[in-house]
């Protein structure tokens, strides 16, 4: 084979771990719309605030220390003292589900059985919400994110594959935190869909998302389910925001995620979780290889920008519902 044959292999599976990288934000979108039928806008925002209160832990930085010396006059950054990564994981989590209970009790709990578009936009506000709340608490200069994992070309990987090629390749090149990150979203999807599937508040999950007053009838809190797929979605992204803020820093661009996760949800499908997996996949090793194969030879490049958005277009005229979403008749 020639070393261009092993150049596009490794293109492809750089694709597949981009791919990886863009499900785990859509797996929080999915799971918020399976359970409440809600297009959570604001998930984007939830992976950045999440990035941004660890490393908040971490670092022992004061929480709300810039309104404080504003107000004040005084110089306070830090307690003077590191948190533990695994302490730091720990409370970072106990915040998110602490936000899925407000998220209840001041926005939803008001808003059961109302329009689509209502809670839509409800979750545009809570993202600016969180947006400049985040600002406010932990500052917005870019922070580094780092709780252990390794960055950076697998030398092993690439040892091993140096000489498949012949001269001119020097084997694949694969980030070890891409190598993570695609772990840790086969144990995602893995244990979600067991969860989803399996198990009885799985089951209470679909019927809320059915129908809010058919399923308040039955005896399902509607109140309780909302707060366990907010918390759950939450998990998904603080996992999702230490992934892309430890491969790109923790900045406020990193809720713009979000954008990248929604080709992956109309190919996916808005109600699967495997099929966010899958659209991820897709989209993740489709861009790399149209710019492979077409776009760096025949367009001038820079064509990973646009391509996952032109193939979701083509999906919402053929197959609006996605490979795997269910497709829905309303008769008038």
């Amino acid at each position: 084979m020639s070393a261009g044959f092993y150049f596009g292999v490794e293109v492809f599976l750089n694709g597949l771990m981009a791919g990886v990288m863009y499900s785990l934000v859509a797996l929080g979108f999915v799971l918020i719309f399976k359970a409440s039928g809600i297009f959570n806008y604001a998930q984007g925002v939830m992976a950045l605030f999440a990035a941004l209160t660890l490393v908040g832990f971490q670092s022992g930085q004061i929480p709300f220390a810039h309104l404080i010396n504003a107000v004040f006059g005084t110089e306070l950054h830090h307690f003077g003292w590191k948190m533990p990564t695994i302490l730091a994981l720990i409370f970072t989590l106990m915040v998110m589900i602490l936000f899925a209970f407000l998220v209840e009790k001041f926005i939803l709990k008001h808003l059961v059985n109302q329009e689509p578009i209502i809670l839509f936009m409800a979750t545009i506000g809570l993202a600016y919400f969180m947006e400049g709340f985040g600002d406010l608490m932990w500052g917005s200069e870019i922070k580094k994110l780092d709780i252990g994992i390794p960055q950076g070309g697998n030398f092993w990987l690439e040892e091993k594959t140096a000489t498949l090629g012949g001269d001119g390749f020097y084997g694949f090149y694969l980030d070890n935190l891409d190598i993570w990150a695609t772990v840790c979203a086969i144990i995602l999807v893995a244990s979600l869909v067991v969860f989803s599937q399996y198990t009885k508040t799985g089951r209470a999950l679909r019927a809320v998302a059915d129908d809010h007053q058919a399923a308040l009838s039955v005896g399902i809190s509607l109140r309780a389910i909302w707060v366990i797929v907010w918390s759950i979605a939450g998990f998904v992204a603080l996992i999702a925001g230490i992934m892309w803020g430890s491969k790109s820093g923790v900045q406020f661009s990193l809720s713009l995620i979000a954008l990248k996760a929604l080709p992956v949800l109309m190919l996916g499908g808005f109600t699967s979780i495997p099929g966010a997996i899958i659209g991820g996949l897709i989209i993740g090793v489709g861009e790399k290889m149209f710019e492979f194969l077409i776009g760096a030879p025949f367009l001038g490049g820079a064509t990973e920008n646009w391509f996952a958005y032109m193939l979701a277009l083509l999906f919402l005229v053929f197959r609006p519902q996605g490979l795997f979403g269910e497709k829905i008749i309303e008769r008038v």
